[in-house]
């Protein structure tokens, strides 16, 4: 366990511009590194409420997962994918994060505190794959989407409402909201 420790935090420095620095940050009073991206992998940054059900599908898969990073404060999830200079993503309150981007990051064995690692880095680099991501992600939007639909919800603020103040939401006026990654490159 410690050795698989070991090489996570040596992964995870090594994009660091110090990366002694950058352990000496972890163990520091915050326990925050800032590092990077699209160096060693680029980030996917998407709200809890979809990032949760899409990592529980993402885990269920024989593949190794790669890093999952929760922000408490800021209730998003980071997944870690490859780099990819020319990668896009599109949909309501996803951000993507490549080269010239920055991220802050604790150490690979936290797992409590406004940063925490949902699925820490496990050393051996590897990242979620892009596809799979994007097809958890539209899963979890459908269960999502459905379970809305069910809901009644005020038609001023969007709340959720009493068992039976207003009537069932029309669906053809709900908001559609999409997530895929833009595959066209210019």
């Amino acid at each position: 366990m410690q050795t698989a420790m070991r090489k996570a935090t040596e992964w995870l420095a090594a994009a660091a511009t110090d990366p002694r620095e950058c352990k000496r940050q972890w163990h520091g009073e915050l326990g925050i590194a800032v590092l990077a991206c699209g160096r060693f992998w680029d980030v996917l940054s998407v709200p809890e409420e979809l990032a949760m059900p899409a990592l529980d599908a993402l885990l269920g898969i024989p593949q190794p997962p790669g890093p999952a990073l929760a922000d408490a404060c800021a209730r998003r999830v980071a997944f870690f994918l490859p780099p990819d200079p020319a990668g896009r993503w599109i949909g309501s309150g996803i951000r993507y994060s490549g080269k010239g981007a920055w991220i802050a990051l604790p150490a690979p064995n936290r797992t409590v505190g406004r940063l925490r690692w949902l699925v820490p880095p496990n050393g051996t680099g590897a990242l979620f794959v892009p596809a799979a991501v994007e097809l958890a992600l539209q899963l979890a939007l459908g269960r999502l989407s459905s379970q809305a639909r069910t809901r009644r919800r005020c038609p001023t603020c969007g709340a959720p409402a009493p068992e039976g103040r207003f009537p069932p939401a029309d669906p053809a006026v709900e908001r559609q909201r999409n997530v895929t990654r833009d595959t066209a490159r210019p």
